[in-house]
């Protein structure tokens, strides 16, 4: 946990199963910066929380998280540094990432160290989906009998896979036939409030995936967008995306759906708008009565 708390938000909260536990408190910056916290929205604080849990001075100064506790909506928009809470990988894109380090620890060996300490610095999840091929389809046993071909065929890469999860901290590797990454995020990997069993901190959940659904997650509350693999990777070992202030669009619903319109037709519906009036690379929250 980051002892460099300049701000004074650390607080701690005992919980009945889990005993004590650490989190900071953005609306101690109303009373030093003068910050209205409770009128940004709900993404902004969540960023908001990421500089002020890992504000240390050198990357993340007090005068980034200042920019961001005192957003506007049509203000000129500053670079902030932002670290997610965990990034979830992609066999096409985790694979690689995983000989990366597996590169830095022979590196560190060869230099006298101790390869162990090359970790994951942030947890890590590899879901294995891109690459699983059908071979049998049409039987009752088309899934034991793909799974078979699926580990014959990519033996090597499955040992390999089966030493790193073994190697390193902060990483999991979710096996085939499990389920497709966006669908195993939503629906297994994430915890809506992260709790860092290291440090004994409780924290917004959040990622990034190197995965173009990875947004889909943002339906439970949890703040999420796809990047490349070696953004991911740098994430991995604990360097921050650097990014512009997000502007941030509210879509308020209402009413309700009539009969023979589904929820695929609203969705579109938004995109196509969201389209026409230029929203690329904002934030879209969805409020209103339309929502329950």
């Amino acid at each position: 946990m980051n002892n460099y708390d300049p701000f004074g938000a650390h607080q701690l909260l005992t919980l009945e199963h889990t005993g004590p536990v650490s989190y900071y408190r953005l609306s101690q910056l109303e009373n030093i910066g003068g910050a209205n916290i409770s009128k940004l929205p709900y993404t902004i604080k969540i960023l908001l929380e990421s500089l002020l849990r890992n504000c240390d001075g050198f990357a993340i100064t007090q005068d980034h998280v200042l920019s961001l506790a005192n957003w506007q909506p049509h203000a000129i928009r500053q670079e902030i540094p932002y670290k997610p809470a965990r990034v979830v990988l992609q066999d096409f894109t985790g694979v690689p990432a995983l000989v990366d380090l597996a590169a830095m620890r022979d590196a560190m060996k060869q230099l006298g160290g101790d390869p162990k300490k090359i970790n994951p610095f942030i947890p890590c999840d590899l879901v294995i989906d891109h690459s699983v091929q059908v071979d049998y389809f049409g039987k009752a046993n088309s899934l034991s009998l793909n799974e078979a071909v699926e580990f014959q065929r990519n033996a090597e890469r499955y040992e390999f896979l089966k030493w790193g999860q073994a190697a390193f901290q902060n990483l999991r590797v979710v096996p085939p036939s499990t389920g497709i990454v966006h669908q195993v995020n939503l629906e297994y990997l994430s915890q809506v409030v992260f709790h860092n069993k290291d440090n004994s901190t409780c924290y917004p959940d959040s990622c990034v995936g190197t995965d173009s659904h990875t947004p889909m997650v943002n339906g439970l509350g949890v703040l999420a967008w796809g990047v490349g693999g070696i953004e991911a990777e740098a994430v991995m070992l604990d360097q921050p995306i650097y990014m512009l202030i997000p502007d941030v669009v509210g879509i308020k619903l209402t009413g309700r759906l009539p009969p023979g319109v589904t929820a695929t037709d609203l969705v579109l519906r938004i995109t196509e708008l969201c389209r026409n009036f230029g929203v690329v690379g904002k934030f879209v929250e969805f409020y209103g009565p339309g929502l329950a």
